[in-house]
Protein backbone atom coordinates (compact mmCIF):
# COMPACT_ATOMS: atom_id res chain seq x y z
CA UNK A 1 0.00 0.00 0.00
CA UNK A 2 2.92 2.47 1.30
CA UNK A 3 4.95 1.91 -2.49
CA UNK A 4 1.70 2.15 -4.23
CA UNK A 5 0.68 5.74 -2.23
CA UNK A 6 4.24 6.68 -3.19
CA UNK A 7 3.83 5.60 -6.83
CA UNK A 8 0.58 7.80 -7.01
CA UNK A 9 2.19 10.62 -5.24
CA UNK A 10 5.30 10.54 -7.44
CA UNK A 11 2.78 10.62 -10.65
CA UNK A 12 1.03 13.54 -9.38
CA UNK A 13 4.30 15.44 -9.29
CA UNK A 14 5.18 14.52 -12.39
CA UNK A 15 2.36 15.86 -13.86
CA UNK A 16 1.90 19.11 -11.81
CA UNK A 17 5.46 19.71 -13.30
CA UNK A 18 4.41 18.49 -16.88
CA UNK A 19 1.71 21.43 -16.40
CA UNK A 20 3.47 23.66 -15.41
CA UNK A 21 6.41 23.48 -18.15
CA UNK A 22 3.63 23.57 -20.28
CA UNK A 23 2.20 26.73 -18.94
CA UNK A 24 5.74 28.35 -18.85
CA UNK A 25 5.80 27.96 -22.95
CA UNK A 26 2.81 29.89 -22.84
CA UNK A 27 3.62 32.62 -21.26
CA UNK A 28 5.82 34.77 -23.27
CA UNK A 29 3.56 34.12 -26.17
CA UNK A 30 0.68 35.55 -24.37
CA UNK A 31 2.77 38.47 -23.10
CA UNK A 32 3.56 39.40 -26.30
CA UNK A 33 0.35 38.93 -27.53
CA UNK A 34 -0.98 41.63 -25.15
CA UNK A 35 1.30 43.93 -25.28
CA UNK A 36 0.00 43.51 -28.85
CA UNK A 37 -3.22 44.15 -27.82
CA UNK A 38 -2.04 47.51 -25.83
CA UNK A 39 -0.28 49.78 -29.12
CA UNK A 40 -3.02 48.32 -31.42
CA UNK A 41 -6.48 49.55 -29.29
CA UNK A 42 -3.61 52.59 -28.89
CA UNK A 43 -3.54 53.25 -32.41
CA UNK A 44 -6.22 52.45 -33.89
CA UNK A 45 -8.23 55.53 -31.52
CA UNK A 46 -5.65 58.37 -32.72
CA UNK A 47 -7.50 59.77 -35.35
CA UNK A 48 -10.79 59.99 -32.88
CA UNK A 49 -8.33 61.31 -29.97
CA UNK A 50 -6.95 64.23 -32.68
CA UNK A 51 -10.39 65.12 -33.55
CA UNK A 52 -11.71 65.11 -29.77
CA UNK A 53 -8.83 67.63 -28.95
CA UNK A 54 -8.70 69.25 -32.23
CA UNK A 55 -5.01 68.79 -33.18
CA UNK A 56 -3.62 70.14 -36.38
CA UNK A 57 -1.33 67.82 -38.09
CA UNK A 58 1.76 69.74 -37.15
CA UNK A 59 0.28 69.55 -32.96
CA UNK A 60 -0.55 65.45 -33.57
CA UNK A 61 3.20 65.37 -34.50
CA UNK A 62 4.33 66.76 -31.40
CA UNK A 63 2.05 64.45 -29.38
CA UNK A 64 3.08 61.65 -30.44
CA UNK A 65 6.59 63.05 -30.60
CA UNK A 66 6.46 62.69 -26.60
CA UNK A 67 6.18 59.04 -27.36
CA UNK A 68 9.26 58.89 -28.74
CA UNK A 69 10.92 61.04 -26.61
CA UNK A 70 9.56 58.79 -23.96
CA UNK A 71 11.03 55.53 -25.58
CA UNK A 72 14.46 56.97 -25.17
CA UNK A 73 14.18 58.40 -21.74
CA UNK A 74 13.21 54.75 -20.66
CA UNK A 75 16.63 53.36 -21.55
CA UNK A 76 18.12 54.20 -17.86
CA UNK A 77 14.89 53.21 -16.24
CA UNK A 78 15.01 50.09 -17.49
CA UNK A 79 17.98 49.49 -17.25
CA UNK A 80 17.97 49.97 -13.77
CA UNK A 81 14.88 48.04 -13.50
CA UNK A 82 16.11 44.45 -15.26
CA UNK A 83 19.05 44.75 -12.75
CA UNK A 84 17.31 45.07 -9.41
CA UNK A 85 14.21 42.99 -10.58
CA UNK A 86 14.97 40.72 -13.18
CA UNK A 87 12.88 40.77 -16.38
CA UNK A 88 10.00 38.89 -14.74
CA UNK A 89 8.96 41.45 -12.25
CA UNK A 90 10.11 44.68 -14.68
CA UNK A 91 7.66 42.98 -17.28
CA UNK A 92 4.57 42.78 -14.52
CA UNK A 93 5.36 46.46 -12.95
CA UNK A 94 5.92 47.95 -16.74
CA UNK A 95 2.62 46.54 -17.67
CA UNK A 96 0.72 47.51 -14.73
CA UNK A 97 1.92 50.56 -15.41
CA UNK A 98 1.41 50.68 -19.26
CA UNK A 99 -2.60 49.83 -18.50
CA UNK A 100 -2.97 52.76 -15.80
CA UNK A 101 -1.17 55.22 -18.93
CA UNK A 102 -3.32 53.55 -21.76
CA UNK A 103 -6.32 55.04 -19.56
CA UNK A 104 -4.92 58.44 -18.68
CA UNK A 105 -4.63 58.92 -22.34
CA UNK A 106 -8.07 58.44 -23.09
CA UNK A 107 -9.14 60.66 -20.50
CA UNK A 108 -6.98 63.17 -21.17
CA UNK A 109 -9.51 66.60 -22.14
CA UNK A 110 -6.63 69.29 -23.13
CA UNK A 111 -3.61 68.68 -25.69
CA UNK A 112 -1.04 69.28 -23.06
CA UNK A 113 -2.25 66.89 -20.55
CA UNK A 114 -2.29 64.20 -23.52
CA UNK A 115 1.48 65.04 -24.52
CA UNK A 116 2.32 63.76 -21.02
CA UNK A 117 0.31 60.83 -21.31
CA UNK A 118 1.97 59.83 -24.43
CA UNK A 119 5.52 60.49 -23.22
CA UNK A 120 4.68 58.02 -19.96
CA UNK A 121 3.07 55.41 -22.83
CA UNK A 122 6.49 55.62 -24.41
CA UNK A 123 8.76 55.15 -21.23
CA UNK A 124 5.90 52.48 -19.84
CA UNK A 125 6.05 50.43 -23.56
CA UNK A 126 9.41 50.56 -23.83
CA UNK A 127 10.39 49.06 -20.95
CA UNK A 128 7.95 46.37 -21.12
CA UNK A 129 9.18 45.93 -24.36
CA UNK A 130 13.02 45.54 -23.41
CA UNK A 131 11.81 43.09 -20.72
CA UNK A 132 9.94 40.98 -22.91
CA UNK A 133 12.54 40.76 -25.70
CA UNK A 134 15.45 39.98 -23.53
CA UNK A 135 13.58 37.11 -21.65
CA UNK A 136 12.51 35.89 -25.75
CA UNK A 137 16.60 35.99 -26.36
CA UNK A 138 17.43 34.27 -23.28
CA UNK A 139 14.83 31.39 -24.14
CA UNK A 140 16.41 31.50 -27.70
CA UNK A 141 20.22 30.68 -26.23
CA UNK A 142 19.09 28.74 -23.59
CA UNK A 143 16.90 26.10 -26.37
CA UNK A 144 18.70 26.88 -29.42
CA UNK A 145 15.53 27.75 -31.29
CA UNK A 146 14.59 30.66 -33.43
CA UNK A 147 11.10 31.98 -31.34
CA UNK A 148 11.24 35.97 -32.18
CA UNK A 149 9.84 35.90 -35.19
CA UNK A 150 6.73 34.18 -34.27
CA UNK A 151 6.27 36.06 -31.16
CA UNK A 152 6.73 38.89 -32.63
CA UNK A 153 4.26 37.71 -34.79
CA UNK A 154 1.99 36.80 -31.81
CA UNK A 155 2.51 40.95 -30.85
CA UNK A 156 1.03 41.87 -34.74
CA UNK A 157 -2.28 39.45 -33.44
CA UNK A 158 -2.72 41.31 -30.79
CA UNK A 159 -2.06 44.72 -32.42
CA UNK A 160 -4.81 43.36 -34.79
CA UNK A 161 -7.11 42.79 -32.11
CA UNK A 162 -6.54 45.73 -30.66
CA UNK A 163 -7.00 47.71 -33.99
CA UNK A 164 -10.31 45.59 -35.02
CA UNK A 165 -11.87 46.63 -31.25
CA UNK A 166 -10.74 49.97 -32.12
CA UNK A 167 -12.82 50.14 -34.76
CA UNK A 168 -15.83 48.41 -33.64
CA UNK A 169 -15.80 50.67 -30.73
CA UNK A 170 -15.40 53.88 -33.10
CA UNK A 171 -18.30 52.55 -35.14
CA UNK A 172 -20.34 52.11 -32.28
CA UNK A 173 -19.35 55.52 -30.95
CA UNK A 174 -17.63 54.46 -27.78
CA UNK A 175 -15.14 56.94 -26.67
CA UNK A 176 -12.06 56.05 -26.10
CA UNK A 177 -11.41 56.24 -22.04
CA UNK A 178 -14.38 54.16 -21.71
CA UNK A 179 -12.88 51.37 -24.53
CA UNK A 180 -9.55 51.28 -22.65
CA UNK A 181 -11.56 51.13 -18.76
CA UNK A 182 -13.30 48.16 -20.55
CA UNK A 183 -10.01 46.52 -21.72
CA UNK A 184 -7.78 47.40 -18.74
CA UNK A 185 -9.04 45.05 -16.39
CA UNK A 186 -9.30 41.79 -18.50
CA UNK A 187 -5.63 42.98 -19.84
CA UNK A 188 -3.91 42.93 -16.10
CA UNK A 189 -5.88 40.06 -15.23
CA UNK A 190 -4.16 37.88 -17.93
CA UNK A 191 -0.67 39.87 -17.61
CA UNK A 192 -0.75 39.02 -14.06
CA UNK A 193 -1.14 35.09 -14.81
CA UNK A 194 1.47 35.64 -17.54
CA UNK A 195 3.57 36.89 -14.99
CA UNK A 196 2.59 34.34 -12.92
CA UNK A 197 3.60 31.34 -15.22
CA UNK A 198 6.81 32.54 -16.63
CA UNK A 199 10.25 30.97 -16.04
CA UNK A 200 13.34 32.06 -13.83
CA UNK A 201 14.56 35.63 -14.04
CA UNK A 202 17.07 36.86 -16.75
CA UNK A 203 18.02 39.68 -13.84
CA UNK A 204 21.79 38.87 -14.68
CA UNK A 205 21.56 39.81 -18.03
CA UNK A 206 20.32 43.12 -17.35
CA UNK A 207 22.78 43.82 -14.75
CA UNK A 208 25.22 43.53 -17.66
CA UNK A 209 23.76 45.96 -19.43
CA UNK A 210 23.01 48.32 -16.40
CA UNK A 211 26.68 48.03 -15.12
CA UNK A 212 28.66 47.89 -19.27
CA UNK A 213 28.93 52.38 -20.22
CA UNK A 214 25.98 52.58 -23.08
CA UNK A 215 27.47 53.67 -26.53
CA UNK A 216 25.99 53.39 -30.01
CA UNK A 217 26.74 50.27 -31.72
CA UNK A 218 29.96 50.32 -34.22
CA UNK A 219 30.80 48.16 -36.97
CA UNK A 220 28.40 45.61 -38.48
CA UNK A 221 26.13 46.75 -34.99
CA UNK A 222 25.56 50.12 -36.82
CA UNK A 223 24.11 48.42 -39.44
CA UNK A 224 21.51 46.65 -37.38
CA UNK A 225 21.31 49.65 -35.12
CA UNK A 226 20.66 51.72 -38.88
CA UNK A 227 18.00 48.59 -39.43
CA UNK A 228 16.38 49.28 -36.32
CA UNK A 229 16.31 53.23 -37.22
CA UNK A 230 14.65 53.39 -40.03
CA UNK A 231 12.73 50.02 -39.04
CA UNK A 232 10.98 51.62 -36.58
CA UNK A 233 10.43 55.37 -38.40
CA UNK A 234 8.75 53.25 -40.86
CA UNK A 235 6.69 50.82 -39.03
CA UNK A 236 5.89 53.39 -36.67
CA UNK A 237 4.67 56.17 -38.99
CA UNK A 238 2.42 53.31 -40.54
CA UNK A 239 0.92 52.56 -37.36
CA UNK A 240 0.19 56.11 -36.04
CA UNK A 241 -0.82 58.17 -39.74
CA UNK A 242 -2.20 55.69 -41.40
CA UNK A 243 -5.87 56.01 -40.47
CA UNK A 244 -5.05 59.10 -40.51
CA UNK A 245 -3.78 59.13 -43.99
CA UNK A 246 -7.46 57.38 -45.60
CA UNK A 247 -9.55 59.93 -43.12
CA UNK A 248 -8.26 62.75 -44.71
CA UNK A 249 -6.89 62.02 -48.26
CA UNK A 250 -9.88 60.07 -48.92
CA UNK A 251 -12.61 60.60 -46.14
CA UNK A 252 -12.77 57.42 -44.81
CA UNK A 253 -15.22 56.99 -41.34
CA UNK A 254 -13.74 56.54 -37.85
CA UNK A 255 -14.56 52.93 -38.62
CA UNK A 256 -12.92 52.37 -41.53
CA UNK A 257 -9.93 54.14 -41.00
CA UNK A 258 -8.25 51.68 -38.12
CA UNK A 259 -8.45 48.92 -40.72
CA UNK A 260 -5.25 50.84 -42.61
CA UNK A 261 -3.73 49.01 -39.19
CA UNK A 262 -5.25 45.86 -39.15
CA UNK A 263 -4.65 45.37 -42.53
CA UNK A 264 -0.95 46.21 -41.94
CA UNK A 265 -0.67 44.10 -39.14
CA UNK A 266 -3.00 40.67 -40.52
CA UNK A 267 -0.17 40.76 -43.07
CA UNK A 268 2.49 40.69 -40.51
CA UNK A 269 1.29 38.36 -38.38
CA UNK A 270 1.18 35.77 -41.46
CA UNK A 271 4.46 36.40 -42.31
CA UNK A 272 6.02 35.99 -38.60
CA UNK A 273 4.32 32.92 -38.11
CA UNK A 274 6.49 31.57 -40.60
CA UNK A 275 9.71 33.62 -40.44
CA UNK A 276 11.76 31.01 -38.31
CA UNK A 277 11.10 28.48 -41.01
CA UNK A 278 11.92 31.14 -43.63
CA UNK A 279 14.82 32.64 -41.64
CA UNK A 280 16.40 28.64 -41.62
CA UNK A 281 16.10 28.14 -45.64
CA UNK A 282 16.40 30.95 -47.40
CA UNK A 283 19.01 33.34 -44.77
CA UNK A 284 17.67 36.22 -42.83
CA UNK A 285 19.26 39.28 -44.99
CA UNK A 286 17.68 38.07 -48.21
CA UNK A 287 14.22 37.97 -46.53
CA UNK A 288 14.74 41.27 -45.04
CA UNK A 289 16.46 42.90 -48.35
CA UNK A 290 13.42 41.29 -51.03
CA UNK A 291 10.42 42.56 -48.41
CA UNK A 292 11.53 45.53 -47.37
CA UNK A 293 11.40 46.18 -51.39
CA UNK A 294 7.89 44.17 -51.16
CA UNK A 295 6.89 46.88 -48.74
CA UNK A 296 8.05 49.89 -50.50
CA UNK A 297 5.77 49.09 -53.61
CA UNK A 298 3.19 48.12 -51.47
CA UNK A 299 3.32 51.96 -49.78
CA UNK A 300 3.40 53.70 -53.12
CA UNK A 301 0.49 51.80 -54.26
CA UNK A 302 -1.51 52.95 -51.07
CA UNK A 303 -0.08 56.55 -52.24
CA UNK A 304 -1.50 56.49 -55.80
CA UNK A 305 -4.60 54.43 -54.88
CA UNK A 306 -7.87 55.65 -56.04
CA UNK A 307 -9.90 55.08 -52.94
CA UNK A 308 -9.34 53.92 -49.49
CA UNK A 309 -10.02 49.56 -50.13
CA UNK A 310 -7.43 50.00 -52.52
CA UNK A 311 -5.10 51.97 -50.04
CA UNK A 312 -6.09 49.18 -47.65
CA UNK A 313 -4.85 46.39 -49.96
CA UNK A 314 -0.99 48.49 -50.14
CA UNK A 315 -1.07 48.51 -46.51
CA UNK A 316 -1.37 45.31 -46.38
CA UNK A 317 1.13 44.58 -48.82
CA UNK A 318 3.25 46.56 -46.55
CA UNK A 319 2.70 44.69 -44.20
CA UNK A 320 4.07 42.12 -45.42
CA UNK A 321 7.06 43.15 -47.21
CA UNK A 322 8.10 44.56 -43.73
CA UNK A 323 7.29 41.96 -41.56
CA UNK A 324 10.64 40.33 -40.66
CA UNK A 325 12.94 43.36 -40.47
CA UNK A 326 12.47 43.85 -36.12
CA UNK A 327 12.30 40.24 -35.38
CA UNK A 328 15.96 39.43 -37.27
CA UNK A 329 17.48 42.59 -36.29
CA UNK A 330 16.46 42.11 -32.16
CA UNK A 331 17.82 38.43 -33.00
CA UNK A 332 21.03 39.17 -34.11
CA UNK A 333 21.73 42.04 -32.10
CA UNK A 334 20.30 39.48 -29.21
CA UNK A 335 23.22 36.95 -30.31
CA UNK A 336 26.06 39.60 -29.80
CA UNK A 337 24.97 39.80 -25.87
CA UNK A 338 22.66 41.96 -24.03
CA UNK A 339 24.93 45.50 -24.03
CA UNK A 340 24.31 45.05 -28.06
CA UNK A 341 20.81 44.41 -28.02
CA UNK A 342 20.38 47.55 -25.84
CA UNK A 343 22.25 50.22 -28.39
CA UNK A 344 20.43 48.35 -31.27
CA UNK A 345 16.95 48.90 -29.42
CA UNK A 346 18.25 52.69 -28.34
CA UNK A 347 18.78 53.35 -32.09
CA UNK A 348 15.02 51.76 -33.11
CA UNK A 349 13.84 53.87 -30.01
CA UNK A 350 14.95 56.84 -31.38
CA UNK A 351 13.61 56.18 -34.70
CA UNK A 352 10.37 56.36 -33.13
CA UNK A 353 11.28 59.69 -31.81
CA UNK A 354 12.09 61.03 -35.23
CA UNK A 355 9.24 59.35 -37.66
CA UNK A 356 6.04 61.54 -35.88
CA UNK A 357 7.46 65.15 -36.33
CA UNK A 358 9.01 64.38 -39.96
CA UNK A 359 5.74 62.84 -41.01
CA UNK A 360 3.83 65.46 -39.61
CA UNK A 361 5.61 68.18 -40.73
CA UNK A 362 5.92 66.43 -43.87
CA UNK A 363 1.75 65.72 -43.92
CA UNK A 364 1.63 69.92 -43.12
CA UNK A 365 3.53 71.21 -45.68
CA UNK A 366 2.49 68.71 -48.42
CA UNK A 367 0.10 66.26 -47.93
CA UNK A 368 -0.90 63.10 -46.46
CA UNK A 369 0.58 61.49 -49.84
CA UNK A 370 3.56 62.53 -50.30
CA UNK A 371 3.85 61.85 -45.95
CA UNK A 372 3.15 58.35 -47.20
CA UNK A 373 5.05 58.23 -50.14
CA UNK A 374 8.23 59.47 -47.84
CA UNK A 375 7.64 55.98 -45.74
CA UNK A 376 7.46 54.25 -48.88
CA UNK A 377 11.14 55.87 -49.70
CA UNK A 378 12.03 54.35 -46.20
CA UNK A 379 11.36 51.07 -46.86
CA UNK A 380 13.88 51.25 -49.48
CA UNK A 381 16.39 52.63 -47.83
CA UNK A 382 15.98 50.05 -45.41
CA UNK A 383 16.39 47.19 -48.11
CA UNK A 384 19.95 48.90 -49.59
CA UNK A 385 21.19 48.93 -45.77
CA UNK A 386 19.58 45.12 -45.00
CA UNK A 387 21.76 44.36 -48.52
CA UNK A 388 25.03 45.63 -46.27
CA UNK A 389 24.26 43.73 -43.50
CA UNK A 390 26.86 40.93 -42.24
CA UNK A 391 24.93 40.54 -39.05
CA UNK A 392 21.79 39.43 -40.68
CA UNK A 393 22.13 35.48 -41.31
Amino acid sequence: MQNRSRTTSTARAIARTLSLAQAQQYALPVLFTVFGVIMGSWAGRIPAMAERVHVSHSQLSMVLLMGGLGAVLSYPISSRMMASLGARKTLLFSGMALLGVLIAIGAAPTVPLLMMAVLSLGITASTFDVAINSAATAREKATGKSELSKLHGLGCAGGLAGATLGSLMASLHIVPVTHFLMLAGPLAFVLYYAYTMLDADVAGEGAVVEKKKFTLPRGQLLVLGSLGFLGSMAEGSIADWSGVFLKEHFGASDGLAPLALSCFSVMMLLSRLVGDKLKARYGARPLVTSGSMLGAAGLFFAVLSPDAYFALFGFAIAGLGLSLVFPFVFSAAGGQGPAALAGVASMAYSGSLMGPPVIGAIAQGYGMQIAIAYVGGLAALIAYVASRARMLK
